[in-house]
């Protein structure tokens, strides 16, 4: 087993260290950096896959959980709704996780195809939608919502994981009706607790490689910190456009895993 730089080259190191930083980046703004990280992890020589996912998941709390503060600070989200839905969505992506080794991703993915390009579909057509925040529920059902909201998408994340951010942003914008900036920060605070879920699974395990986990978790630390600045200077409608740019990635690298599995 890989436990740390054994054997790894300089240049894949570098390439480990900026995809980090890209991925904590695009994570802070609108979620989706598994899509550049874990494929960058998959160079290293030797490595598992349950390796590359759990150490992925190291690194990525540590951005999550920088976006997540930085955010906070300046955005202020509403905790109230936040941590109940953190909490559910811990839960699920423990229970996603230990599913994980017994169901083929291949099963999932053409589902998850068609919901990224109806989600594409959404935002694009709908160009108003995300600007504002207008909530659509009041009371207990807001909290209802958003609760389910967590359990289903924490699942998601602890079974299979690419475009979690992502699924948690819109979920927000469309079915509880915040704005794209707001939505952000509250999926930080959920996609850390999403990242723990699958991590108190995997640290049994020993599947985490430390040291790269640590490198990669520095990198995702300064590109989550500069990510969630980023966001909150330039506002919903810039998130917006970075949403949609990373779904459209996550829809072409998704359907050409679909196309390798089934038809090549």
């Amino acid at each position: 087993m890989i436990s740390g730089f054994e054997s790894i080259q300089l240049t894949t190191l570098i390439l480990i260290v900026v995809a980090g930083f890209a991925a904590g980046w695009v994570d802070a703004v609108v979620g989706g950096g598994g899509l550049i990280q874990l494929p960058a992890l998959l160079l290293v020589p030797g490595i598992a896959p349950v390796q590359a996912l759990a150490t992925n998941k190291m690194g990525s709390i540590f951005g999550t959980a920088t976006s997540a503060a930085t955010y906070y600070r300046r955005v202020k989200p509403d905790l109230r709704t936040a941590v109940p839905m953190a909490v559910i969505a811990l839960a699920g992506s423990f229970g996603g996780a230990s599913l994980a080794a017994t169901l083929p991703s291949g099963l999932f993915k053409p589902i998850i195809v068609v919901a990224l390009v109806a989600v594409a579909l959404f935002t694009a057509l709908k160009p108003s939608v995300g600007e504002l925040t207008a909530l659509r529920h009041e009371g207990r059902k807001h909290y209802v919502v958003a609760c389910l909201i967590g359990m289903v998408i924490g699942f998601y994340d602890g079974l299979i994981g690419p475009g979690t951010g992502s699924f948690l942003v819109i979920a927000l914008v469309s079915a509880m009706g915040y704005a794209f900036l707001e939505a952000s920060a509250k999926a930080k605070i959920v996609n850390m607790a999403t990242n723990a879920g699958a991590l108190l699974f995997f640290l049994p395990h020993g599947s985490i490689l430390w040291g790269i986990g640590l490198l990669l978790g520095a990198a995702n630390m300064a590109g989550g910190y500069l990510g969630a600045r980023t966001a909150v200077q330039q506002g919903s409608k810039f998130v917006r456009v970075v949403f949609l740019v990373v779904v459209a990635a996550l829809i072409v690298k998704l359907g050409y895993d679909v196309w390798q599995e089934n038809f090549a």
